[in-house]
């Protein structure tokens, strides 16, 4: 299935009718050639049926928009705008907004070529902000046609995310395992998102595996598993079953996904799954999360939905991990110091026990639950994937409906280190500048679980702006501030 939405941006130039219309008309013109030449036209579309001047305006462009397939809109004001029908179009515009500016292009034509758009970007968000419509404004709204095509082309993850979001269902399996009040969720913040969820019991999916004995697509699923797998392939007795798994959760998604387009899983994984079910679903939660279909580990609602915007964010494979231990005084003092510019406590290990797809590890391992296996008997414990994380940029981050029932998100860019862990599960070394104090001031004093989700890249900037949209306040949007700019709880004498 695809599990993300395509998205198509549609441009609609607008115009005071107090400013030539020409001004809009040749500015949108130029905006589309930049775009075009740079990024193509797939994810782009010129409304021509219109320079919005009146409210009659707005509603022909927004049903050319519509008709085109457009799901984000573009309000590019050629010159000062006219206020309330430029607003309106975001207002009845079933989908993410965005307003830009067209900056003037030279000196020699600032009498009937002047179009005041820089002036009109500040009406536009005050009326904005009378109408209680979201938009996304660049930080640098007014500019030349190749910045505002720019401007444009990075609007598009975030508009991915917000879409997504929009048409999601969340599906959930059992209460999260005892003493695990880590993960706690009230729903109430995915429901204000536009989130759905289905909660159902680990029951109802043991019921469901055990009707996927015997199918007959469980020898292609584990052909496709020894494929990925291959020397690291040292369960082979359990694939069977994982295939059996991956099936019915497949299977599950599309019988019960409704109305809604796409779909992120929590799941359970302990502490019965394995005695009932016979292993641990590590490594099918990686395949699905490879295929963009987040699934998260210990039922954790939040995380899952994390996830799902970070795939939605960088159109690619994510994954979820523990924030979990230091990284040894010896491994800091032998393989960092000196080589990267990371202070020890901007150093941590990042782990699970074996979700991370294959694709974001440097080599994989098909073994048991080695935690797990300290109280259960070993066979019933197959199914991790264990490999060190691959090396270069990360995003960590979360977005957590927080025990009060409020929305609350944090974001540190940082990498995974080339350093060999000589540890087990999924796992890898992480850098964050300032790790210690993020690590303190945010993560501790902001009460958010252990859980957090990892894109792999630098994808700050437009985490940024989804968290913004979706209506995180800025005073709850975290992030790892650098040396010198004190947290509001940060001991100034420390």
């Amino acid at each position: 299935m695809s599990n993300l939405p395509e998205v198509k941006i549609g441009v609609v130039a607008v115009s005071r009718d107090c400013f030539p219309e020409s001004l809009s008309v040749n500015r949108r013109k130029a905006l589309m050639k930049a775009y075009t030449e740079k990024y193509g036209t797939d994810s782009v579309y010129e409304c021509p049926v219109c320079i919005v001047e009146s409210e009659i305006h707005m509603v022909q462009a927004l049903e050319d928009i519509k008709k085109a397939g457009c799901n984000a809109l573009c309000v590019y004001l050629g010159n000062f705008g006219p206020e309330i029908s430029e607003t309106l179009l975001a207002k009845h515009f079933d989908g993410p907004a965005m307003f830009i500016a067209a900056a003037e292009e030279t000196q020699n034509d600032l009498v009937g070529g002047r179009g005041d758009a820089y002036c009109g970007m500040l009406n536009a968000s005050y009326n904005l902000k009378l109408r209680n419509i979201k938009a996304y404004i660049p930080e640098n709204p007014v500019g030349t046609a190749a910045e505002c095509a720019d401007m444009l082309h990075e609007f598009i993850p975030i508009a991915r995310a917000i879409v997504g979001l929009s048409d999601l269902k969340i599906i959930s399996f059992g209460p999260r395992p005892l003493n695990f009040l880590a993960c706690n969720a009230p729903i109430k913040q995915l429901y204000n998102l536009g989130v759905e969820i289905e909660e159902n019991s680990e029951l109802d999916l043991f019921e469901a595996f055990k009707k996927h004995d015997g199918d007959e697509r469980i020898p292609a699923k584990v052909k496709e598993m020894e494929a990925e797998l291959g020397a690291g392939n040292h369960k082979p007795e359990v694939l069977p079953k994982l295939a059996q798994y991956e099936l019915t959760l497949l299977d599950w998604i599309e019988a019960h996904k409704g109305y809604r387009k796409y779909v992120a899983i929590a799941g359970k994984c302990w502490p019965a799954f394995q005695t009932q079910f016979g292993f641990v679903p590590c490594y099918v939660n990686s395949r699905l999360t490879g295929m963009g279909i987040p699934v998260s580990c210990e039922v954790d609602i939040y995380g899952c939905l994390s996830e799902f915007i970070g795939t939605c964010v960088s159109a690619d494979t994510v994954t979820l991990l523990d924030i979990n231990n230091t990284v040894p005084d010896d491994m800091y003092e032998e393989s960092i110091k000196g080589k990267f510019n990371y202070t020890h406590n901007d150093t941590f290990m990042g782990f699970h026990c074996g979700n991370t797809n294959s694709k974001k590890l440097t080599s994989c391992n098909m073994k048991y639950q080695m935690i797990m296996a300290r109280t259960l008997p070993e066979e019933v414990t197959q199914g991790t994937l264990e490999g060190d994380i691959i090396s270069g940029d990360i995003t960590f981050y979360r977005l957590q409906s927080t025990a009060d029932n409020k929305l609350r998100a944090y974001i540190a860019q940082g990498e995974v280190l080339p350093i060999a862990t000589r540890s087990f599960g999924g796992i890898g070394i992480f850098a964050i500048p300032e790790m210690g104090r993020f690590y303190r001031h945010v993560l501790i004093e902001k009460n958010f679980p252990h859980h957090g989700a990892v894109a792999f890249g630098h994808f700050g900037k437009a985490l940024y702006e989804v968290f913004k949209y979706i209506g995180v306040p800025v005073e709850d949007l975290n992030f790892n501030q650098p040396k010198g700019m004190l947290y509001p709880t940060e001991n100034p004498f420390a």
